[in-house]
């Protein structure tokens, strides 16, 4: 399944219907609007987010909104304009499980092609396990890697990052991992 390359339908400078072509020094079809000459750009949507652990644990939050409410993920969302990866991450860290966490380096980055997006998670120590799971997730807590809801996680991209967290961790060296879905 791949995105639909043709989702812009109306010119965003003055709503007029755009057409799709190649514009002048360009590759590829862009939204082009007819009327005022503004060439559309659609780029990837970029999702950040941690891997807290406390000890041998990992903390994860079970989501209370779509999609897949009631599965378990990491805290992740998506990256707002004026912040740096990492200050999103910290951001969606406090705002999905109420967690302060100190930054180890960015761990995993997911290109989730089919449906446009980039996602970005660092490894984190959690300062304290006084959580305050945000409105978008119904719980926060803590697991060992054997107590792992695997079937109940909500994203593929999130398993992956466990699976080479608990690899990396047993032996004894993190790396960075860069995984393509299609």
């Amino acid at each position: 399944m791949l995105i639909d390359s043709r989702r812009i339908r109306h010119c965003r400078a003055c709503g007029h219907a755009v057409d799709y072509s190649v514009p002048a020094d360009d590759n590829r079809e862009r939204a082009v609007c007819p009327a005022c000459g503004t060439i559309h750009y659609e780029n990837p949507i970029n999702v950040v987010g941690t891997v807290p652990t406390w000890g041998d644990q990992v903390l994860l939050c079970r989501r209370a909104i779509e999609p897949r409410h009631g599965f378990w993920t990491l805290p992740a969302g998506f990256l707002e304009l004026g912040e740096t990866s990492a200050e999103g991450a910290l951001r969606e860290t406090d705002e999905e499980a109420g967690a302060r966490v100190e930054l180890q380096g960015l761990f995993s980055v997911m290109n989730v092609v089919a449906v446009g997006q980039i996602h970005l998670y660092y490894r984190a120590a959690l300062r304290d396990v006084d959580f305050a799971p945000g409105p978008e997730t119904l719980e926060a807590r803590l697991f060992t890697e054997a107590e792992i809801p695997w079937d109940d996680l909500a994203f593929r991209t999130v398993r992956t990052t466990l699976e080479r967290y608990f690899a990396d961790r047993r032996e004894g060296r993190f790396g960075l991992h860069c995984v393509d879905f299609r």
